[in-house]
């Protein structure tokens, strides 16, 4: 019988700095993807999509496409639509699950508290869906180093709970489900906002309003939850 591997990618928003108001959460997602699944015809249809529209060799990335950063500031909002689209709907096709842990900074004092309430809500998500994580031979662990608290808190979480799990650091570029790990992140931190009437400027003329969101984005996401 093959191997049963487990393709794990994680990304986070927010940072270990202390408490601010206009951004209280910190959160984690991961995008699991069993590798017996395969996606990869539609990672090529994306990839295709996504090349005709002008962009090579381009990791999306969505809250500076929302916001309209970096290199996307001269773009419009019709044109970031359109890439937002393209991986938008290639996370809703795919044959992967997610998981988002949050928290909120405001019950931490500072970066220790926040390290250990992270390490205990991890460990804490992961063990609830402990038979589904048992039912892999081997987990592979994707994550891009890009906090290294984040990555100390990681290593030691999974290498305590399991002895099948291997860690690699990623580029962006290299994974579109790592760009997917971006995207379900960044719509579960607007999904906190939505629930307080709280979107920004660029979000409210990004996704029209908070309802939009919800009702035509939101919903379609929270049906890929594990």
């Amino acid at each position: 019988m093959a191997e049963k591997i487990l393709s794990c990618f994680i990304d986070e928003s927010g940072d270990f700095g202390l408490y601010d108001y206009r951004a209280p959460y910190y959160l984690v997602t991961m995008v699991l993807h069993d590798q017996n699944k395969e996606i990869q015809d539609i990672i090529k249809v994306m990839e295709e999509h996504i090349l005709n529209y002008g962009w090579k060799n381009h990791a999306i990335h969505v809250g500076p496409l929302i916001r309209r950063e970096n290199n996307y500031k001269n773009h419009t909002v019709d044109e970031r639509k359109h890439l937002f689209n393209i991986l938008y709907y290639f996370t809703i096709r795919a044959s992967i699950s997610y998981m988002t842990i949050k928290v909120n900074k405001s019950e931490c004092s500072g970066e220790i508290e926040l390290t250990a309430k992270l390490s205990k809500e991890i460990s804490k998500e992961i063990q609830s869906h402990m038979d589904f994580w048992y039912s892999y031979d081997k987990l592979i662990i994707y994550y891009d180093n890009g906090q290294t608290q984040l990555t100390k808190i990681l290593t030691s979480v999974f290498n305590t709970l399991f002895s099948n799990v291997e860690m690699r650091k990623v580029k962006p570029v290299d994974y579109r489900l790592f760009q997917v790990a971006d995207l379900l992140c960044t719509m579960e931190m607007l999904d906190l906002k939505a629930e307080h009437h709280n979107f920004s400027q660029s979000e409210n003329d990004f996704f029209e309003n908070y309802r939009n969101f919800k009702k035509n984005y939101y919903k379609k996401i929270k049906s890929k939850q594990l």
